[in-house]
């Protein structure tokens, strides 16, 4: 993470203008990479790509929030020159700016000021350089009916086709009730929704020790646990035209459906209501990222959801992989069909690219 003075600095020395400009004017000295599946150029879209706006440091500065902003201000995760480098050297041609919520406690004044400020400075990156750059919404998720009011905004003013969320607001699941007038304009709009976890820190204690667990169990388990509720809750009975986009291959519930398709009918008393399906047909629904790291699951992940509800991720910056098309393209059960639509094709068709 960058230090409190590097942030300050970076916040003085570029404004989204100078930011779009530097990367109109890169001289990277990288060959882009072009990307070919047989024989045939294609377009290739990372799903999972985060930034930040400095410009937000502004509107929380002397709030409570003021921390959360500047620990969200990690190096990379500003736009630079960098970016578009590593971008051509593995040859990702659009990346889908996300930012992970840090504002969820914010009042709703407060929470529609960095909501607005964040959502116009995604909008101008992207219009610095439309070729490489698309953007998913920002929405304050603690006030329900002004997250549906902000997404539709960023559709209508900033041409936005999606939105990113956390795994949980506050201690509220998205499965909860009063977030359905959020679900409702999001289904109108037929947005995608890519859900992000951050950890699940009421196991911090069990987590501690080697190995990164907070981050490595944490992060799969919280998505995993959302989308868990998000079907056992009726959310998506309730809102069956949700286009939902889970994280990290979707946490563990894609490899363990089978277990949750049975817990009811092993023990029905544990279970109020009915669904309307089988809780695994849900997930058919959804939409998962390609970073599940062996070639195996990803196989997995396409025999159980179809290629074409699997999406390219790289998490960038954070260097968990530099070789995401390189992990389609040579996973050996994938047909060219389904690397064309892994690599790029969802992505175009879902949130309106250019092909």
């Amino acid at each position: 993470m960058a230090s409190r003075r590097t942030f300050i600095g970076q916040l003085a020395s570029a404004s989204l203008v100078v930011a779009g400009s530097r990367l109109m004017a890169l001289q990277a000295g990288v060959r882009r990479r072009d990307v070919s599946v047989g024989g045939r150029r294609v377009k290739t879209v990372d799903a999972h790509a985060h930034t930040f706006i400095p410009a937000v440091a502004d509107v929380v500065r002397g709030t409570e929030l003021e921390k959360g902003a500047t620990a969200s201000a990690g190096g990379n995760l500003v736009m630079n020159d960098e970016r578009l480098r590593r971008m051509d050297e593995q040859g990702i041609d659009v990346e889908v700016l996300t930012i992970n919520p840090w504002w969820y406690s914010a009042d709703r004044d407060l929470a529609a000021r960095i909501i607005e400020v964040q959502n116009r400075g995604l909008a101008a990156l992207c219009a610095a350089r439309p070729d490489r750059f698309v953007a998913l919404a920002t929405v304050a998720m603690q006030h329900p009916d002004l997250a549906a009011e902000q997404l539709a905004d960023a559709f209508k003013t900033h041409r936005m086709r999606g939105v990113s969320l956390g795994a949980i607001v506050s201690q509220d699941e998205l499965a909860a009730l009063r977030f359905d007038p959020f679900w409702k304009k999001a289904e109108e709009l037929q947005a995608l929704i890519f859900i992000h976890p951050q950890g699940v820190p009421q196991l911090s204690g069990r987590l501690q020790g080697n190995g990164f667990l907070t981050n490595v169990i944490g992060n799969p388990l919280e998505t995993t646990i959302a989308l868990a509720h998000l079907i056992f809750e009726g959310t998506f009975d309730r809102f069956p035209g949700l286009r939902i986009c889970g994280a990290h291959g979707g946490g563990f519930l894609p490899s363990y459906n089978g277990r949750f398709d049975a817990g009811c009918v092993t023990f029905p008393a544990n279970c109020k209501g009915t669904l309307k399906k089988r809780p695994s047909e849900y997930l058919k629904q959804c939409y998962f990222d390609s970073m599940v790291f062996s070639s195996e699951g990803l196989r997995h992940l396409v025999a159980e959801y179809g290629a074409d509800h699997i999406v390219m991720g790289t998490d960038y910056p954070f260097p968990w992989t530099t070789t995401s098309v390189d992990h389609i393209l040579n996973t050996p059960q994938l047909t060219d069909a389904d690397r064309t639509a892994i690599l790029g094709g969802n992505l175009v068709r879902l949130l309106g690219i250019p092909a």
